[in-house]
This record gives C-alpha cells, structure tokens and sequence, in this order.
C-alpha cells in the first residue's frame, strides 16, 4: 500500500516555513527512507514528476517508491513517520482532528507567499514570488 520506501517528499527550499520543515526531517530521516528533494535547485526538473512548478508550489507532494503519490497533510503525516521523528505526526492521521486539521491547511496554503518574508534558517534571501 503507502510505506513502499523511500518516500521522495519535493519541497521549496526558497522558502523559510519549508527549509525548517526540511532541517527538522533531515536531522532524523535516512536516504533508504526518505528522499528530500528541492524543487527551487536550478538542476531540478518538473516534467518527470508529472506535475508542474505551480502544482507543486500549491500544496506539500511526495511520492512512494510504488509511484503513490500523497499530497498535504498525508505528505507531512508519511514524511514525519518516513523520518522516524517520534509522535509529533500523529495527530495529523487523527480522525477527529483531520477537517479541523484540513482548514488549517489551507489557510496556511493561502498564507505561504507572505511567510517568504520571515527570516530563512540558513540565512540566504528568500526569492519573491
């Protein structure tokens, strides 16, 4: 089913909220399990993945070995379980908090253009959009 890995998880590295979430992952996650992969590298090629730079952009993607894609909270959810990062996923598969949790996504989907503007954790500039 899902768990076929490696779990291949795109990202925007411009972005601060996304370079933490990456660092945090990095710190825990092996190559065998997860795969993390900017899509802000200049060497970085949306057209084998099937999807464009925008969709990409739109909302959090990985991808499993068996070619399953998961997207949003699902993608953070298998990301934090691929990395082995202990409980903190856990409430993102709780039934009861998942609309709650799905609001809260998108409005911070909506909000991600403004959140270019806080300090990048590797103190480069993030790139406006």
């Amino acid at each position: 089913m899902y768990s076929r890995w490696p779990l291949t998880r795109h990202f925007d590295g411009s972005y601060p909220w996304c370079a933490r979430e990456v660092a945090f992952l990095r710190r825990y996650s092996t190559a065998a399990k997860l795969i993390l992969i900017d899509i802000h590298g200049d060497d970085f090629d949306s057209i084998p993945q099937g999807l464009s730079i925008e969709q990409l952009r739109s909302c959090f993607h990985a991808r499993f070995a068996n070619d399953h894609w998961v997207t949003g909270l699902d993608a953070s959810l298998w990301s934090g379980r691929a990395a082995g990062v202990g409980m903190w996923p856990a409430p993102l598969a709780w039934r009861p908090l998942c609309p709650l949790l799905s609001v809260l996504y998108r409005v911070f989907c909506r909000l991600r253009p403004s959140l270019a503007l806080l300090p990048h954790p590797e103190g480069m500039a993030t790139l406006q959009r």
